[in-house]
């Protein structure tokens, strides 16, 4: 029963990201009950990089963040495979009147040279930002000392009916699991060269989770 289950979960994700990524925005404010735009913003506290520096996002999806990224003063650039998203992303900024510099792709295998970005950043991506390969380009790309920080998660917190019901929604689509310690995470970064630790950030009714990972 749980093979078809995790398959269905699975094509619903897909159609998310992708055929359906105009849901995206409201899907994401609905289930984080109005918190997903803190969740992401939790990242740009920990870039540590300087106005004018360029800082890479992976995984933009709708464009949120690359706003927020240029609104701080950093000249932002995202890479996504969605080319759904990238739709979506580049209409979102130039309606700010902002740069659109997008590039669509795998994480995996980065379009861009060695030591270009003071930081890059991911909020709330699917495995592969963890894949061996991504952390390999990801340190490729870095500067020295840049950063690679990523929001993987936020829980809500309180006892109510509905963040029960949100909560249970999470489990059942696999996006809750055993906490994973600061050892385990240390372990899983050293290999790449990164220094890693994980951090709590606190959001209206919730907490978000940040790893960042030093070079």
């Amino acid at each position: 029963m749980l093979k078809p289950w995790w398959k269905l979960v699975q094509f619903g994700f897909r159609l998310l990201y992708n055929e359906f990524a105009f849901t995206y925005d409201t899907v994401s404010k609905s289930v984080s009950l109005g918190a997903w735009r803190c969740w992401q913003r939790t990242a740009l506290n920990h870039l540590n990089a300087e106005r004018g520096a360029r800082v890479l996002e992976i995984a933009y999806g709708t464009g949120d963040l690359q706003i927020d990224l240029h609104n701080a003063g950093y000249q932002a650039l995202g890479h996504d495979l969605s080319p759904y998203m990238g739709r979506i992303a580049s209409r979102k900024l130039r309606q700010h009147r902002l740069p659109v510099r997008l590039s669509r792709g795998m994480s995996q295998r980065l379009p861009y040279a060695d030591a270009a970005f003071a930081a890059v950043v991911s909020t709330f991506p699917a495995e592969f930002i963890l894949a061996s390969e991504t952390l390999r380009e990801v340190y490729r790309v870095l500067q020295p000392d840049g950063r690679f920080v990523i929001v993987p998660n936020a829980v809500l917190t309180g006892g109510d009916a509905l963040v029960g019901t949100i909560e249970w929604l999470y489990r059942i689509t696999g996006q809750r699991g055993v906490e994973t310690p600061q050892t385990a995470i240390e372990a899983l970064f050293a290999p790449y060269g990164f220094a890693a630790e994980v951090l709590q950030e606190a959001c209206p009714r919730s907490v978000a989770t940040v790893i960042v990972a030093r070079k």
